[in-house]
């Protein structure tokens, strides 16, 4: 066996202990470094900071100018489940907002013009997200009145015309009701609950409830959220950023601009007389959801008025 010896003074030797030494210590103690405290994946960040977290849930809050009792546990679970739903509903929530920026100033002065409290206009909201939408039970616009309601409460609804697209007349229409109601039952909150379920509805709940009292009601799950959603869109609207909507003045949906002209004959197309004003039946349409055909006959010789959007408002496609 042969045996293979390095000789080297004394010198060498102790500068290349000494390095092996320090690369050694410096591999261990970099370890423990590296290892200290280490996050599980589960606390780790997630990408862009993104966080679920549960909202902040104001103790002080009214509909209406009527108080919610948020100190009763299932009331405020009821309220959170609102906050949960509406915060993290993002596509639906932020729509609401873009849209509430160019309708709600149409709602809020015929609300104040009726004496209807302007937290009503969260109904409409909640209703139908701010759209001439149409429901399974034939609830139409963004009130979504069912055709009985609309004619009781002066809509003109048929083939050719149908008023509960036309937000300034169903939102008087919808005041109609709520004075109504307001006079029945003497409380917003029943008024608005009321809307969902109907009056009849409402009067026979709370004779077999023995309650005078929104809150202390057993009602249908669709009706006993009706309040909470209304007022947990209020609160995210009235202050966006706290409920993590980063929202710009220029991302919101900004009111349209018209003027009005009168019909008082018939029009045999609609899209001839689109064209008298430099615009198309589309946005012609657009503007006057309420139009239901492209004619109109007008056998009563009836005044409507039309919009048509300024000039320069809005780009006609060629």
């Amino acid at each position: 066996m042969k045996y293979f010896l390095i000789r080297t003074d004394n010198k060498h030797l102790y500068f290349v202990f000494g390095f092996s030494f320090a690369l050694l210590l410096l591999i261990i103690t970099g370890g423990l470094i590296k290892n200290k405290n280490p996050k599980s994946v589960e606390e780790k960040d997630f990408p862009q900071g993104y966080q679920i977290i549960s909202p902040e849930i104001p103790t002080d809050l009214e509909f209406a100018g009527e108080k919610v009792p948020a100190g009763n546990f299932e009331v405020r679970e009821r309220l959170e489940r609102e906050f949960l739903v509406n915060t993290y509903f993002h596509s639906s929530t932020l729509l609401s907002i873009k849209r509430a920026n160019r309708w709600l100033p149409i709602i809020e002065p015929i609300l104040k013009e009726n004496n209807i409290p302007d937290d009503f206009k969260y109904i409409a909201l909640i209703e139908s997200g701010l759209t001439n939408a149409v429901s399974p039970a034939d609830a139409v616009g963004f009130w979504q009145l069912i055709e009985g309601s609309a004619i009781k409460y002066g809509l003109e609804v048929n083939e050719e015309i149908d008023e509960r697209y036309h937000l300034e007349k169903s939102t008087g229409a919808a005041c109609r009701f709520f004075k109504d109601a307001y006079e029945k039952f003497g409380s917003w909150s029943l008024t608005a609950a009321s809307y969902n379920m109907g009056t009849n509805g409402m009067e026979k709940q709370l004779e077999k409830q023995k309650a005078n009292n929104y809150y202390n009601l057993v009602l249908s799950d669709e009706t006993s959220r009706y309040i909470f959603r209304a007022i947990a869109m209020k609160e995210i609207l009235k202050n966006p950023k706290k409920f993590g909507y980063n929202i710009k003045e220029e991302d919101l949906y900004q009111p349209l601009k018209w003027y009005e002209v009168e019909l008082i004959s018939a029009v045999s197309s609609f899209a001839d007389f689109a064209m008298q004003y430099e615009i198309n039946y589309k946005i012609l349409k657009l503007y006057n959801p309420w139009l239901r055909e492209s004619f109109l006959t007008n056998k009563k010789n009836k005044i409507y008025k039309v919009k048509i959007p300024e000039k320069g408002s809005i780009e006609v496609i060629n």
